[in-house]
C-alpha cells in the first residue's frame, strides 16, 4: 500500500477507499487517499496540497461512515500535531467517480470523532478534539437530504475521543467504551419507566466488570438475528496508559436490566486491533499488541469467536491462526465481499508504516482435507430491498442454503469499526429461489448499501452481491464548495475545474436505490444577516444554473452575478439554495456566498516633472499601488495635454492589481513652448484615482 491506510471504508463498487490525511507525519503536506480494488489490486492514489488548493485539507483522524446513497461521509481531522487540534471540515467521497466534495463545515474542529449513521439515515457526530484542542462538548446531526448541519446540541455528558458506539433496534445509541460506564444516547425525547429523557441527551445503563479503561480496544454489535433481533455488544481488549487486556465482555441489551458478564478471554492481550464479523456470524479479532505502538509485543495469533450453541448468549473461543506482519497502531482489517478479511497497515512510530496487505481466508472456505470448499452461488438478487417486505434471491442451492445474512459495508480506523453490523435475514425455499423477509426496520438496519451472503448447511458463505437497502428510490443533492467569497463584479466566468475565485459552484444530482427520475433544479437567493451583521440592499445577485433539469445522476454549474449590486459596506453574505424536486420528492442544498470589500489602489508617478526637447519625448512612470483585497484591472487615461503636436500613450494600457506603466510624452519640432499639468487617471470600475506630472516642452 504506497500511502499509510489509516481509515479504509469498503465501497459500493468493491473496491476500498484509504484515507491517510498527512498519514501521521507532521512535514508531509501531500495529503493522500487512494483507491484499491481487490480484484485487480490495482491502487489508485489522489494527493492534494494546501498551498495549492484551497479545497484540500488534512483528513487524518477522521470519523466515516457511508451515506444511504454509498457515498463516504468523512467529518475532522487535522489541523496541528502536538499538540492535536481538530479539522472542522467535512467530505464525501463519491465512489462512481472517485471524487471529494466539501460539505458545509460543523462550528468546532474534531479530531478522533467518532459518526454514527440513525435509522432515518442522518448522521451523529460525537466527541473529538476542537480547533485549540479541547474536547469538543457538542452533538451535531447531519441530514443528507438537506446537505446540512444542524445546530450544536449539549448533551450533559462528552464521550471520549473516538468513542465505541452502535444504533440499537430500539433507535437509541449505545456507547460501550472505552470507560468503564456504558450508556445510551436517546437521539428523541422518550420516556421510560415514567422517566424523561429529552432528545440529545445520556443516561447510564452498565458499568464493566474490567475496572480500567479499555483505550483502543475494540467493540462490536454481535449479529441481529431473527426473530426478535435482540441487541447485544462485545468489547474486547484495550487497556489504561501501560498494559492491555485480554479480557472480554459481552452485554445483552435486551435484558431488564442488562449487566456485562465476562466472555471468554484472548489468547493474548490486545490493544489497537481490529474485529471483523464474518458472515457465519463468528467474530475474529485480529492484530494489536500488549503494549501499545510496540512490535515487540505485538498479538500474531488471531482468535475467532463463535456462538455457543448449547449456550446461547454466550460465544466460544478458538484460534483463527497467525498473521504474518505485526499489526499495530493504525491497522485496518475489512471484510470483502468474497468473504474473506483485508489487512493492512501499521504505524507504530512516525515516518515509517507497513506497507504489506494480508488476505484472511476463514476455515469455513476449505475443507477437511485443506481442499476448497463448495460454495453456494447468488445468480441474481435485487439491487435494492426495502423494509418489512420479501424480495427474491435466485440460486441453485435452494436446498442447501441455512441462513440469508446482510452485512454492512465497514468503515474502520482507530480498532473500531463505525459501520459494522449483520442483520440475519429469514427466508423460504422455492424451486430455484429463495423467498426472503427483508430487514423490519430500520434501526436493525439503516439505509445503505450491505453485502448479501447465503450460507449452505455447512456454513460456507457464497460471494456477496451488493444491495441497497431502502424505503424506495430517491436522490440528493449536493453542492460544492459550501462556501466561497468573491470581489463585486466578478467575471461571470466558469473554469474546468472551478476556480477560487471565479462566482461559480457545481450542483450534482446523486441517484440512489434506483432512482432514474427526472430532478427539475432551481435556485434562490437570500441575505445572511446572520454571517455579516448587516442587510445588503437591492438587488440581489442573479444566480443562474447551467441546467435545470436533470435525469437519474447528473450535474449543472450555477453561477451568480455581482454586477449589479449596491453596496455601501462590505463584507455583504448570502446563502443561495437548490431545490430539486422530483413528483412528491423535494431535497435541497445550500451554499454560501460572500461578496467582500473589493479594495482600492493609489497611483504615483516618477518623475513628477520632466522636459521634453521638441522633436523628442520624456518618461514617467505611474505606479499602481493595490490595497485591501483589490484585484482589479486598472486602465489609464491622460488629460490636459498642451495641443494637438504634443502626445502621450502608455505601456502597458492596462495593470492588473498592482505594477506599473511608463507614461511617454512626445513632441513635434514644430511644437510650441508650454509648461502642463498632465493628469494621469487609473479606473477599475467605479474606482479612479489620479496623479499629475507636470511637463515642459522646450
Amino acid at each position: 500500500m504506497p500511502i499509510n491506510p489509516i481509515h479504509a471504508t469498503l465501497l459500493s463498487t468493491g473496491n476500498v477507499l484509504v484515507v491517510a490525511g498527512s498519514g501521521n507525519y507532521p512535514p508531509n503536506k501531500n495529503y493522500q487517499a487512494a483507491v484499491w480494488d481487490p480484484k485487480t489490486g490495482t491502487i489508485t492514489v489522489q494527493t492534494c496540497n494546501p498551498q495549492s488548493s484551497s479545497a484540500c485539507w488534512d483528513m487524518f483522524c477522521n470519523g466515516a461512515v457511508a451515506l444511504p446513497d454509498g457515498r463516504v461521509f468523512i467529518n475532522g481531522g487535522t489541523t496541528q500535531y502536538n499538540p492535536f487540534h481538530g479539522a472542522a471540515n467535512t467530505s464525501v467521497f463519491d465512489p462512481v467517480n472517485s471524487s471529494f466534495t466539501d460539505l458545509p463545515r460543523v462550528l468546532h474542529g474534531r479530531w478522533y470523532p467518532t459518526v454514527t449513521t440513525l435509522g432515518d439515515g442522518r448522521i451523529l457526530t460525537f466527541s473529538g478534539l476542537n480547533e485549540t484542542g479541547i474536547t469538543n462538548t457538542a452533538v451535531e446531526i447531519f441530514t443528507p437530504t438537506s446537505g446540512t448541519w444542524s445546530q450544536e446540541y449539549k448533551a450533559g455528558w462528552t464521550p471520549p475521543l473516538y468513542p465505541r458506539l452502535h444504533l440499537l433496534p430500539n433507535g437509541k445509541v449505545f456507547y460501550s467504551g472505552s470507560t468503564t460506564k456504558s450508556r445510551y444516547f436517546y437521539p428523541s425525547r422518550e420516556v421510560v419507566n415514567s422517566v424523561v429523557h429529552e432528545a440529545n441527551t445520556w443516561s447510564v445503563i452498565a458499568t464493566t466488570n474490567y475496572a480500567s479503561t479499555r483505550t483502543y480496544g475494540s467493540s462490536v454489535l454481535l449479529p441481529l438475528t431473527p426473530p426478535n433481533y435482540k441487541p447485544m455488544v462485545m468489547i474486547m481488549g484495550g487497556g489504561n496508559s501501560s498494559t492491555a487486556t485480554n479480557t472480554t465482555e459481552i452485554i445483552d441489551l435486551s435484558a431488564t436490566t442488562p449487566a456485562w458478564q465476562y466472555g471468554p478471554s484472548m489468547s493474548q492481550p490486545r490493544i489497537e486491533m481490529n474485529a471483523v464479523i464474518l458472515p457465519s456470524g463468528k467474530v475474529l479479532a485480529v492484530g494489536g499488541s500488549s503494549t501499545d505502538e510496540n512490535a515487540s509485543t505485538a498479538s500474531l495469533y488471531a482468535d475467532l469467536f463463535s456462538p455457543d450453541p448449547k449456550n446461547p448468549g454466550h460465544y466460544i473461543l478458538s484460534s483463527a491462526g497467525k498473521n504474518s506482519n505485526p499489526r499495530l497502531y493504525h491497522s485496518v482489517a475489512l471484510l470483502l465481499p468474497d468473504a474473506t478479511v483485508w489487512l493492512a497497515g501499521s504505524n507504530p512510530a512516525r515516518g515509517t508504516y507497513d506497507a504489506s496487505m494480508e488476505i484472511y481466508q476463514p476455515a469455513y472456505l476449505f475443507n477437511a482435507d485443506g481442499s476448497l470448499a463448495t460454495r453456494p452461488t447468488i445468480t441474481s438478487a435485487p439491487s435494492v430491498v426495502g423494509y418489512g417486505g420479501t424480495f427474491t434471491v435466485q440460486t441453485p442451492n435452494t436446498a442447501n442454503i441455512s441462513s440469508v445474512v446482510l452485512i454492512r459495508a465497514g468503515s474502520v480506523t482507530h480498532a473500531f469499526d463505525m459501520d459494522q453490523r449483520l442483520v440475519g435475514l429469514s427466508s423460504t425455499a422455492g424451486s430455484g429461489s429463495l423467498t426472503v423477509s427483508g430487514p423490519p426496520n430500520s434501526n436493525i438496519a439503516p439505509p445503505g448499501y450491505y453485502l448479501l451472503f447465503l450460507l449452505n448447511s455447512a456454513g460456507v458463505p457464497s460471494v456477496a452481491r451488493f444491495v441497497q437497502v431502502a424505503t424506495g428510490p430517491d436522490f440528493s443533492i449536493t453542492t460544492a464548495p459550501p462556501q466561497k467569497g468573491i470581489l463585486p463584479g466578478a467575471p461571470v466566468t466558469c473554469s474546468t475545474p472551478i476556480k477560487p475565485t471565479e462566482p461559480c459552484y457545481t450542483v450534482q444530482v446523486v441517484p440512489s436505490a434506483g432512482f432514474g427520475g427526472t430532478v427539475n433544479l432551481s435556485v434562490n437567493v437570500v441575505p445572511n444577516v446572520v454571517a455579516c451583521g448587516l442587510t445588503p440592499r437591492d438587488p440581489l445577485p442573479t444566480a443562474k444554473l447551467s441546467a435545470t433539469s436533470i435525469t437519474g445522476r447528473g450535474s449543472s454549474t450555477l453561477t451568480v452575478d455581482t454586477s449589479g449590486l449596491i453596496l455601501t459596506s462590505y463584507p455583504a453574505c448570502y446563502t443561495l439554495t437548490v431545490k430539486g424536486t422530483s413528483g412528491t420528492l423535494t431535497r435541497s442544498a445550500t451554499v454560501s456566498l460572500t461578496v467582500n470589500s473589493p479594495g482600492d489602489f493609489s497611483l504615483s508617478a516618477s518623475p513628477t516633472s520632466f522636459i521634453v526637447p521638441k522633436g523628442s519625448s520624456g518618461q514617467s512612470t505611474i505606479t499602481v499601488s493595490p490595497s485591501g483585497n483589490f484585484v482589479g484591472a486598472v486602465n489609464f487615461t491622460v488629460a490636459g495635454l498642451p495641443g494637438p503636436n504634443v502626445t502621450a500613450s502608455f505601456n502597458p494600457t492596462s495593470v492588473t492589481s498592482s505594477g506599473s506603466t511608463t507614461l511617454t510624452v512626445k513632441a513635434t519640432s514644430t511644437a510650441g513652448t508650454s509648461t502642463s499639468k498632465l493628469t494621469i487617471t487609473g479606473t477599475s470600475g467605479t474606482i479612479a484615482h489620479s496623479t499629475v506630472v507636470t511637463v515642459s516642452v522646450q
